[in-house]
């Protein structure tokens, strides 16, 4: 017999992972802004954020 499927289980790890993604594109756009604030070139090919 199949199992029932856990639908509220399957959302919460959607939304997880759409929440892990939108904090690594806040952070990534608040190093890219406090770079750009100390002088930094962002704008160059070769510019990396800072990996924590």
């Amino acid at each position: 017999m199949a199992r029932k499927p856990n639908y509220g289980f399957e959302r919460m790890e959607r939304e997880k992972a759409e929440a892990e993604k939108a904090a690594r594109k806040a952070a990534a756009k608040q190093a890219r802004k406090d770079a750009k604030a100390r002088g930094e070139d962002v704008d160059s090919p070769d510019w990396q954020p800072p990996q924590d």
